[in-house]
């Protein structure tokens, strides 16, 4: 525990706030939160991962002989908490009921102290236990880029790859369906393309490719490779498999090459399609293992 003259500053996903000033702030960016709310979402992030309850809420903030609506005015104040947030209580990211008891803060915390003229930084992450959580908080980490100081304060730095906490809250049925339908289109393509072996050596001849027969052997090595990687990310998404987050950000970076290369199998298609055609379908192909990646992030969001 800091020091009580500690000046704290919590940092969560995109969101950072600042005990000193009572300041929220995303990406730099102050969001309007009153007193109140704010002094609830700090007693949160004092204790991530564990469950504040409502009396001890009472006691610190309301006051033993509070005569006021205590129900009401705690249920208001998490309620803007989870607006400034982009929050859902159904669906939480941040901020979860745990019904008759209280409430729990639920995403990776890091805590900075800056005390006495000195600064000195202490940090505690905090991984949820529960499963699917834990899959999502490996991902968070590996998606985005270690946030530096300078003079006191953080420089974050731009990530290209979408966050967690950036992606919007849809039908987990609705997640799921898409990944499996991402997931047979590519089997679709290794299948197609092992069917049809001969045509297109044909192709690579008549467009006199480099090294035809290693351009063969790339692709039957490829697609024999990746159909049970294929079928593995099928029956994970189908069966709700709680380590598949872990699990994909291990084959990502070697997937996402894989897949862009795959995003060219438009024009195996050439005898029977234009050029031009084969190139718009090779647009969306490029964006396929990207959205793939979000729709697993957004999966792994705890309900």
């Amino acid at each position: 525990m800091l020091e009580e003259s500690a000046n704290r500053v919590f940092r969560f996903g995109v969101f950072e706030a600042d005990e000193t000033s009572g300041e929220l702030r995303k990406q730099g960016i102050r969001i309007k939160l009153h007193t109140q709310p704010f002094q609830v979402l700090i007693m949160l992030l004092e204790k991530p991962m564990d469950i504040v309850t409502r009396e001890e809420m009472r006691q610190r903030l309301w006051g033993r002989e509070t005569f006021v609506d205590f129900d009401h005015g705690l249920n208001t104040a998490v309620n803007k908490i989870r607006d400034a947030l982009g929050d859902s209580a159904s669906v939480p990211r941040f901020v979860e009921t745990v019904p008759g008891k209280g409430y729990r803060f639920v995403a990776p915390v890091m805590l900075q102290a800056r005390a006495l003229g000195r600064q000195s930084e202490r940090v505690a992450v905090a991984e949820s236990t529960a499963e699917a959580d834990s899959g999502a908080a490996s991902v968070l980490a590996a998606a985005e880029p270690s946030e530096r100081v300078e003079n006191g304060a953080p420089a974050a730095v731009g990530s290209l790859l979408t966050t967690p906490n950036e992606l919007p809250v849809a039908p987990r049925r609705l997640v799921r369906t898409l990944l499996l339908l991402i997931q047979t289109m590519y089997v679709g393509f290794y299948f197609g393309a092992l069917a049809n072996l001969s045509e297109i050596h044909d192709i690579f001849l008549e467009t006199r490719q480099p090294h035809p027969a290693w351009l063969m052997s790339l692709l039957v090595v490829t697609a024999t490779v990746l159909i049970p990687v294929r079928l593995f990310l099928f029956s994970a998404a189908a069966l709700d498999y709680h380590e598949l987050p872990s699990k994909f950000n291990k084959l990502f970076p070697i997937l996402l090459f894989l897949d862009l290369l795959w995003a060219l199998s438009p024009f195996l298609l050439i005898h029977h399609i234009s050029a031009g055609f084969a190139l718009g379908l090779s647009a969306p192909l490029v964006y396929a293992p990207f959205a793939q990646r979000s729709l697993i992030l957004m999966n792994a969001h705890k309900r």
